[in-house]
């Protein structure tokens, strides 16, 4: 039975470590149970010497990958933790990646010929011995202005990370607002499950998309804008002050505005698929 399940884990690319060995060794003794086996195997993390805890199971459990921020770790740091977590996981995303960064990453990809893709604008680099998965999920990404792509960028790579599609709208803000409709109407016609708006200075274009789509809208305030509210303040405040009806996260929060979205996406392309199963064939 230990033979079985180690395969079993192995196929689905988890990999085996000493945790998982001995949980196998006390299911296989009946020392737990299936129901207890499952449970602890959903908490196991692998340790990187001293510095860092990889909840390398966080996507199975919720959906989500865990993401590396870049931010405040040393290159020798960065680099252990992504080899570590593309080991074991077959895929890496790194979020706010500076240029020595990159180009420290650049340096352990081209030792161990890891398959990579760099966003520049969004500044994450993907780690990726494995494909992507498609769920079936659509994501409208939308900005009010030029300079909140960089936000919007960061929502795009971490929605496709999770297996969506994703449509991109950049530069249709309230200045001209009739710039917007036409790819807003293609993007309902293609059947988007979400849509997230990212804007800055006085946040205003996600309250105008919630009150116009059916599909639920995350909105992102940016930090452009300056003097009085600047830095995305009054983008925040404006959006948590809507008439419409949207979700709202932090300042340049594109990374989280993406992964929320790409949830209730790949929800609800789930939902889709059991029904056109259980539709009868004609």
């Amino acid at each position: 039975m230990c033979g079985l399940w180690r395969q079993f884990f192995l196929v689905l690319g988890w990999g085996i470590d000493m945790e998982i060995f001995t949980l196998l060794k006390k299911f296989k003794n009946s020392e737990i149970d299936i129901v207890e086996l499952e449970k602890e195997l959903r908490l196991t993390y692998l340790s990187v010497d001293s510095t860092a805890r990889l909840d390398i199971h966080r996507a199975k459990r919720t959906g989500i990958p865990e993401a590396i921020l870049a931010e405040g770790k040393t290159m020798e740091d960065l680099k252990k933790i992504a080899y570590h977590q593309l080991q074991r996981t077959g895929r890496c995303l790194i979020t706010r990646v500076t240029p020595a960064q990159r180009k420290a990453l650049g340096e352990l990809i081209e030792e161990e010929e890891i398959p990579h893709t760099w966003s520049e604008e969004a500044r994450t680099m993907q780690l990726h011995y494995r494909e992507t998965t498609k769920t079936g999920g659509k994501l409208g990404i939308i900005t009010a202005g030029t300079s909140d792509i960089p936000v919007a960028e960061e929502a795009r790579v971490i929605a496709e990370e999770m297996g969506c599609e994703a449509y991109t709208l950049y530069d249709a803000g309230v200045a001209g607002i009739h710039r917007l409709f036409p790819d807003l109407q293609q993007m309902i016609e293609e059947g988007v499950d979400a849509i997230v708006v990212a804007a800055g200075r006085e946040g205003t274009l996600p309250a105008i998309i919630a009150g116009l789509v059916e599909p639920p809208v995350i909105g992102v305030p940016v930090s452009t804008g300056y003097g009085e509210g600047g830095r995305g303040r009054a983008a925040l405040l404006s959006m948590l002050q809507s008439c419409s009806v949207l979700s709202v996260v932090n300042i340049d929060a594109g990374f989280t505005a993406g992964a929320f979205a790409a949830q209730i996406a790949n929800k609800i392309a789930r939902a889709r698929k059991t029904r056109e199963a259980k539709s009868p064939k004609t």
